[in-house]
């Protein structure tokens, strides 16, 4: 069960089981050691994850049109959203999970997008990459564990 704002949701028993990444990506063959990875790698996959774990979310607690699901799926994954959902999470994570972060805010990102601040996109960035790592070290648990967390804050 996860709560959203003040109702609680039911997610069904195969994804509460397995977690919301459940069934298709197990599947993949993991990368070897993702702390081996460059920072952006991470956040490059960390985009992708945090984007499923959103759409999925707004799938399962709203009956927005498509058009209504993209837009607020773009309010929730941009980066001053991102960089809101980070501050909300940076005292719940341990010392390996701030220095995966920290990885990834102090890269080199050649552009930052007109839409968002220089702090709010590095700081993206930072948690993308931490999405990233969960995902490709395996860790569905501590993974869904911080997007319930991150998600439950923006739907407040």
């Amino acid at each position: 069960m996860m709560e959203y704002a003040n109702n609680s949701i039911e997610i069904s028993a195969k994804a509460a089981e397995a977690g919301v990444m459940a069934g298709a990506l197990a599947s993949f063959k993991r990368v070897g050691d993702p702390s081996q990875l460059a920072p952006l790698s991470l956040a490059y996959v960390g985009d992708t994850v945090y984007d499923l774990f959103v759409r999925t979310m707004l799938l399962e607690t709203t009956t927005l049109t498509v058009h209504g699901l993209h837009q607020r799926a773009a309010k929730l994954v941009c980066a001053r959203a991102q960089a809101a959902a980070f501050r909300a999470i940076e005292p719940l994570l341990n010392e390996s999970e701030l220095a995966v972060f920290r990885r990834g805010r102090n890269s080199h990102i050649g552009t930052v997008p007109k839409s968002a601040s220089i702090m709010d996109y590095r700081t993206a960035t930072g948690l993308e990459a931490l999405i990233g790592f969960l995902y490709l070290s395996g860790e569905n648990e501590r993974l869904n564990e911080i997007m319930r967390l991150i998600l439950s804050e923006s739907a407040e």
